[in-house]
């Protein structure tokens, strides 16, 4: 039921929403509303110069207010710019922003440029062009377009990480590293890529390619620099339980971590006197079983105990294996695959010889490089005994087992049996003993084991940070000092790799010879220069105090902003870029320059967009600018204009889904826009002028309650529809007020538009819309002659009380299935929702004699017979 007192608390509730302005100079009231066509090109122009006059976004340490720190993963700016893909975690991001600082926040919401590393180099060479050209050729681009969508970022934290002095820091956090025994040279086994022509990590590697060319990926002995992450694995791992973070990344990054808990132990190799393989296994309890063991084709062991029949044979497999990435290698589609070294180990626990064979599933640089196999309980090793006719036991006995060979490997829980001594204890008991008694006679131990590897960061490329370190015959390995920093880049007009594993620094000499920080002697500077993620590891914290020329930031402003409140990106950065950020902010944390040790809070993954692939049609695929199906903001921007888009990208499905991309979904966006223009600016002057007065409370007709109420609950859906990032149900409850809008005043023939709440469901409308079309909004907010823009306004709050339905639909079932429904007040009681329940016609009728046995009344939703 309506009560007339509910008017002034649904005014004085909207009327909180207007503050007094401070941004007057910015002023629109000479705007004149008209039935004039919705003219997006014209209105997104002017609001996108007014808020750069403004510097609208401009964000301050401001402690009167809760800050929030929102952010987009750093971008490497490309040839080809943005496309409506891109837009997919920018605008959302944008939106939660803005939503933000309209509820009160002090946002800081900053952009700059991933810029060193291999795309900026390879897409240089590709045009026969310098980086140094191309690089803020692309940037320009990119910014230009980040504005003409509308996104809010304050541009004046803009950084870039190829600026001499934004690498200076990166190289000064290596030095960090290197002081701290994190940053080491190794010569060590790496993926080489011989389009690219440098070392790239393993994370890189995809199907045996490179992920950024598609070249086949070989193995190179090269002296390499890497940072010692897996001294930070356990805290990595432990740490994923405080962030918010999507279930599946976390399970990306605690498997690649791998942290594995079993026993080491040793087999002496029959016919080999001294020479033993160390196994490691996480399932010592199944010891008995093993009826193989397997050494990784790396492993040094397998060139002294392959026989001569078999050389030839494991060579060619060593070699096929060295061609394949580890990633690829523990591929679970994979078929397994192996071949026999003809030598023999020894099975310590009973003295039972078995075959060594080599496979790529194994890895040297996991454990200890060699496992034993047991088929009767491990899949993989039951694939690969299948396909070599190797025998399989059972050791750990299923509950009802009755003594024959099991049709697959049992790989859970059960009681030992083929155990000699430990036979009838449970597994978990028996592996413990087990484990005991192999230590006691020096047979092996209790070990920890991890899949992590440090982190490969040498590349030896041009476009990149310089590694500052220098090498000395006298001294060997020495730091640059800081106040030498930074090492510069030498500005060369030949920069492509030469092909023979070196850098193109190695051939400048200017560069190369340098003089000794320790002992004034001849030196040679390091000519590798460090990977793009070193970049990108840090750039989070350089937004906080940018222009710092004396430190990477001031601890107490990066204390005030940090660490970031949300972070947008996809997910395929789950083990590069979001495992190195944390590492180097652990690190830095354990500097005592930060209070935080996860540098993301809370993280959200966006969906991608799919097009049309021009060479199959029918077939979606992604877009990108080689299959040549690449739509830009530009054209969509020009077409339908800027918010239209924004719309659109919202609304086309929840942030996380994959999605076609659709011209006629966006076309349905720019008609929605147009409704609200009608519904808002189609309106007489006099309206206009007097919008915000109330009239006599009783002309309040039934049409003004119920857009009341559709009001109050739209700003509620909305507002918990934007914090969960559920944009697409947003963007649709602002469509259904438009739509109630539009119908009362089609109802009221034009004759009820000063009503009272007419006019605040156009005030609510206008700021639910702001952050997700902001241009439209601040144009019509200006057309009700109101002074500055939406984004300085406060977010609409809403009245429970109002938008409280006055009747509601109550399901009636009888043991679960639907036999009625009825209208009934809101507020009915529990006891009355019964006797209606019972009282129906249809609940009689479906009773048939049985009786009652209890109901089950959930208010304002429906009621539950059970009869038996």
């Amino acid at each position: 039921m309506w009560f007339w007192w509910l008017l002034p608390t649904f005014n004085s509730v909207l009327t909180k929403t207007i503050m007094s302005s401070t941004d007057t100079k910015y002023s629109q009231k000479t705007v004149t509303p008209s039935p004039a066509k919705y003219n997006f090109r014209e209105i997104e122009a002017k609001w996108q110069a007014l808020w750069r006059e403004a510097e609208l976004f401009k964000a301050s340490e401001d402690p009167t207010r809760p800050k929030f720190y929102g952010l987009e993963f750093f971008p490497y700016p490309s040839g080809s710019g943005l496309s409506v893909g891109h837009c997919r975690n920018y605008i959302p991001t944008d939106v939660f922003c803005r939503y933000r600082h309209m509820n009160g926040d002090n946002v800081l919401h900053p952009m700059g440029w991933d810029a060193f590393g291999l795309p900026a180099e390879n897409e240089a060479i590709r045009r026969h062009a310098h980086p140094r050209e191309t690089v803020p050729q692309y940037i320009a681009t990119y910014k230009r377009q980040m504005n003409l969508i509308g996104l809010s970022y304050d541009w004046s934290r803009e950084v870039n990480s190829s600026s001499p002095d934004y690498y200076r820091w990166t190289q000064w956090f290596f030095l960090l590293l290197y002081r701290r025994g994190l940053a080491y040279r190794s010569t060590a086994p790496a993926n080489w890529c011989p389009s690219c022509a440098t070392v790239v990590a393993n994370e890189e590697v995809e199907q045996g390619l490179h992920e950024r060319c598609g070249t086949p990926i070989e193995k190179k002995d090269l002296p390499q620099w890497f940072f010692r992450i897996t001294a930070y694995a356990d805290r990595l791992l432990d740490d994923l339980d405080t962030v918010d973070w999507p279930e599946s990344i976390k399970t990306m990054q605690r498997n690649w971590i791998g942290r594995s808990v079993g026993v080491e132990f040793d087999m002496a190799i029959e016919d080999h006197p001294g020479k033993a393989m160390r196994v490691f296994t996480t399932r010592v309890d199944t010891v008995f079983g093993m009826s193989f063991a397997v050494l990784a084709p790396e492993h040094p062991l397998v060139a002294e105990i392959t026989t001569p029949e078999h050389s030839l044979e494991v060579q060619e497999y060593v070699r096929q294996a060295r061609r394949t990435s580890e990633i690829d290698r523990l591929s679970t589609d994979r078929q397994r695959t192996g071949c026999f070294t003809g030598a023999y180990a020894l099975n310590p626990v009973n003295n039972q010889k078995v075959p060594v064979f080599i496979a790529d599933y194994v890895l040297l640089s996991y454990g200890t490089g060699a496992i034993m196999a047991v088929p009767g309980h491990d899949t993989r090793d039951y694939d690969f005994a299948k396909n070599y006719n190797l025998p399989v036991t059972t050791v750990i006995a299923p509950e009802g087992w009755d003594g024959q060979t099991l049709d697959s490997p049992h790989t859970g829980d059960g009681t030992m049996v083929n155990s000699g001594a430990f036979n009838g204890l449970s597994n978990a008991e028996g592996a413990h003993q087990i484990a005991d008694w192999m230590e006691q006679r020096g047979i092996g131990k209790k070990q920890v084991n991890y899949r992590l590897r440090d982190w490969l960061i040498s590349r030896q490329r041009y476009w990149g940070a310089p590694i500052p370190i220098v090498h000395c015959d006298k001294c060997g390995e020495v730091a640059v000092p800081e106040d030498q920093l930074p090492v510069l880049l030498p500005d060369v007009e030949n920069y492509e790799p030469p092909g023979d594993g070196s850098s193109p620094l190695a051939g400048i000499a200017d560069f190369v010879n340098t003089t000794c920080p320790q002992c004034s002697g001849p030196a040679r500077r390091e000519t590798d220069t460090m990977g793009g993620f070193a970049c990108s590891s840090w750039y989070f914290l350089r937004y906080a105090d940018p222009h710092n020329d004396h430190k990477p930031f001031d601890p107490a402003k990066a204390a005030f902003w940090l660490p970031v409140d949300l972070y947008v990106g996809g997910a395929e950065h789950a083990v590069m870029h979001l495992l190195y950020a944390r590492f180097w902010t652990k690190v830095i944390h354990d500097a005592g320059m930060i209070g935080f040790v996860e540098p993301f809070q809370r993280l959200k993954n966006q969906g991608m967009m799919l097009a049309p692939d021009p060479e199959n049609p029918g077939v979606m695929v992604k877009m990108s600018k080689s299959k040549g199906n690449v739509v830009t903001p530009d054209e969509m921007a020009q077409k339908y204009g800027a918010d239209a888009l924004r719309v659109y990208e919202l609304f086309v499905a929840p942030f996380e889904d994959t999605v076609p991309w659709s011209e006629e979904g966006i076309n349905g966006a720019w008609r929605f826009l147009n409704r609200v223009y009608r519904v808002i600016a189609d309106r007489p002057q006099s309206w206009v002028s007097n919008w915000r007065e109330t009239v006599r409370e009783e002309t309040v007709s039934e049409e003004a309650r119920a857009l009341a109420r559709k009001t109050h609950q739209t700003i509620a859906k909305v507002t918990q529809d934007v914090s969960d990032f559920a944009f697409n149900t947003a963007v649709s409850a602002l469509m259904e007020l438009t739509n109630q809008m539009y119908d009362f005043v089609q109802a009221k023939n034009g004759l009820d538009y000063q009503c009272a709440v007419f006019s605040q469901s156009v005030e609510s409308l206008i700021m639910l819309l702001a952050p997700i079309a902001p241009h439209l909004a601040d144009e019509l907010w200006a057309m009700l002659g109101n002074d500055g823009f939406t984004y300085n306004r406060p977010w609409p709050q809403y009245d429970p009380e109002i938008a409280r339905a006055d009747t509601v639909t109550i399901v009636i079932q009888v043991n679960g299935k639907l036999r009625d429904k009825v209208q009934a007040p809101a507020e009915t009681p529990a006891d009355e929702l019964e006797k209606m329940a019972r009282a129906s016609e249809k609940v009689v009728a479906a009773l048939d004699g049985k009786s009652i046995r209890k109901v089950i009344v959930v208010p304002q939703k429906l009621v539950n017979v059970v009869i038996g």
